[in-house]
């Protein structure tokens, strides 16, 4: 770019020249052929030419900055942060293969499969190459009741700082979820018709609130640890606060293959205001609690808590094995798994094999499931999934062709 710079400075300087030569000769010609006004010809000549000149210059002094502003820079003197907007359209619909539909089938059928349409909008802005902001809207999710879709609507805002090579920081002031801290063990791409295939462990798409984590990297080893604050609904007189703390540690070892463990521990404190005693009536501290009428009281209790190990290996070039188990704390018999093959590359095919399951749920029941898929690239912005899923939920068994499509602007 400098020496298009310069040659351009050279040329103007030089169209400069050419321009008092070629007014010097009309002058003269037209001096020899107009002896009766040479003044009036000599003002207009000079009026012409100065005017032609100090444009040039102009032209070249703004030249002259910008060349000497690229040497003194790192970057090019044009470049500039811009915000990227990523689109997400995706549809999954199943044609169900179950005859008569009762409330325990379509309990069954709603624990397996989530279908409909998920649209969002996400803008994302880099800031001084170290920060990332993200703003993401949803229109509409899949598992509702109607695919009609809704307003826009604020799901995520997160802040995401990059420290160094080996630490970072993110703060998430609304829409926190597990994932969003999580040290990534695998393209959030790889998707398949279900949440079994698609996502590893139930407890890394939580909803979480607010929360703020930090990541650090060491080698072959990854750790984050994330703190989580979100307010549940209120009932009559309290007020019910949640604490989710959320800890994860990720190996690589020998063969492309990753280890991860990850847990949340989540904490709930009540506050509800002391009631207040009929006239007359005084509590045995009555000289504390009687300026405090409406003393807040607050009870601490355990929610619940999860832990999850994954496990995922590269086999060949593009095809991955990998598999992963979640147990609930409160009820170590309570365990949801899930073991998956896929080839989703970037060629025009892929496909996708998946078993997985739940022990212990609710009223001792158990549920176990099939799914295979094929995958279409259709361009570089569609997706196309055929699928079979058979599912055993209880003494409900039913099979299920699906479809997904999915669009990305």
């Amino acid at each position: 770019m400098e020496a298009e710079a310069v040659s351009v400075v050279d040329k103007l300087k030089s169209f400069a020249k050419s321009t008092q030569d070629c007014a010097s000769v009309v002058f003269r010609n037209r001096k020899v052929s107009n002896r009766g006004n040479p003044n009036e010809i000599l003002e207009r000549l000079q009026r012409e030419a100065f005017s032609d000149i100090m444009k040039l210059r102009d032209r070249q002094e703004k030249l002259e900055r910008v060349l000497a502003f690229f040497k003194s820079s790192k970057g090019s003197p044009v470049q500039e942060t811009s915000t990227h907007v990523r689109g997400e359209f995706d549809a999954v619909g199943a044609l169900l293969m179950i005859g008569t539909i009762d409330g325990t089938k379509c309990r069954a059928i709603e624990r397996a499969i989530r279908t409909g349409i998920d649209s969002r909008l996400t803008f994302e802005t880099t800031i001084r190459e170290k920060y990332t902001l993200v703003a993401e809207f949803v229109g509409s999710e899949r598992g509702q009741k109607s695919i009609l879709g809704s307003p826009l609507s604020l799901a995520k805002v997160l802040y995401a700082a990059h420290i160094s090579d080996w630490c970072s920081a993110v703060a998430i002031p609304v829409g926190g979820r597990c994932r969003d801290v999580a040290v990534p063990t695998s393209s959030r791409e790889e998707r398949g018709l279900t949440d079994y295939s698609s996502f590893g462990p139930p407890l890394l798409n939580q909803l979480n609130g607010s929360g703020i984590s930090v990541m650090v990297k060491k080698s072959n080893i990854a750790a984050c640890l994330a703190q989580f604050f979100s307010a549940l609904p209120p009932q009559p007189g309290r007020l019910l606060y949640c604490f989710g703390t959320f800890g994860q540690v990720v190996c690589q070892l020998p063969s492309n293959t990753k280890l991860s463990v990850l847990g949340i521990h989540k904490m709930a404190n009540q506050t509800r205001q002391q009631p207040r005693l009929a006239a007359m009536s005084l509590p045995f501290s009555f000289l504390q609690q009687s300026g405090y009428p409406h003393v807040i009281i607050v009870e601490e209790s355990v929610l619940d808590g999860y832990l999850a190990m994954t496990l995922e290996s590269e086999v060949y070039q593009s095809t991955k094995i990998g598999g992963w188990v979640e147990m609930k704390t409160s009820n170590p018999k309570h365990l949801q798994w899930a073991v998956t093959m896929s080839d989703t590359s970037k060629d025009d095919f892929g496909w996708g094999l998946s078993l997985g399951g739940l022990l212990g749920g609710p009223r001792n029941y158990d549920r176990f499931q099939v799914e295979s898929f094929l995958n279409f690239e259709v361009g570089k912005k569609c997706k196309l999934q055929p699928g079979l899923l058979y599912v055993i939920d209880g003494a409900t068994q039913f099979p299920a062709l699906m479809f997904r499509t999915s669009w990305s602007l």
